[in-house]
């Protein structure tokens, strides 16, 4: 499994407790998020979490919603100790251990089977465009029939940023790595649809984020 890739962003400047992170992102965005996943999850399956960060919203939606086994997952190792740490602490029986899942790499899908739901929050604009299409083409490959996809994060709208502070967020991005960068949200529906998912909602959220919903074909 190749490196994390290594980011200056203000939720890592956080104090750590231990192997225990926290994200202050998490704790703003945790209940809207939650407001969405409520509205279109199923009743009941198995939901995995790509690139789970500190693992704060593992926890928080595996409380939220305990007819779901909720699978949290992360390329990196010291997030994976977080999420271990927050989850020690919650004892959630529906929370799993997490899985080491490079999710930007193609290939993985097959090995982990189908899924009832699939959350993405906050990672779209920290891998490459090429990352993307990797990570949305698995995903989809990975969604049970009628599976649902959720991606929460900072967009493009028809090219332009929306406020001051995504113009400046997304200009350090650029500096640290010109690859990476806010992506429009209009290519990410296309690519979606070309994966043979549908557009379930597209949900206005807090500081100008989104949440996409998409759906498997049966």
């Amino acid at each position: 499994m190749r490196p994390p890739r290594r980011l200056d962003l203000p939720d890592a400047r956080a104090p750590a407790q231990g192997a225990k992170r926290h994200a202050p992102s998490a704790a703003r965005n945790r209940e809207p998020i939650a407001e969405v996943l409520a509205a279109h999850l199923p009743a009941k399956g198995r939901v995995l979490e790509i690139a789970s960060g500190t693992g704060e919203h593992a926890c928080a939606f595996a409380a939220r919603f305990p007819a779901l086994e909720w699978q949290p997952s992360d390329i990196d190792p010291a997030c994976r100790a977080s999420i271990r740490a927050h989850a020690a602490e919650a004892a959630l029986p529906n929370l799993r251990d997490p899985l080491a899942l490079d999710a930007a790499r193609p290939g993985w899908a097959g090995r982990i089977g189908r899924w009832e739901a699939i959350l993405l929050v906050n990672l779209l604009h920290l891998i490459s465009g090429d990352e993307v299409a990797n990570l949305l083409s698995e995903t989809a490959q990975a969604l049970a029939p009628e599976g649902r996809l959720f991606i929460y994060g900072p967009f493009r709208r028809a090219g332009e940023l929306v406020t001051q502070g995504d113009r400046a967020f997304d200009a350090s991005l650029r500096a640290q790595d010109p690859s990476i960068g806010y992506k429009d949200v209009e290519e990410i529906h296309e690519q979606l649809r070309a994966a043979g998912l549908s557009e379930v909602a597209t949900v206005e959220m807090p500081a100008g984020n989104l949440t996409l919903v998409h759906r498997a074909g049966a």
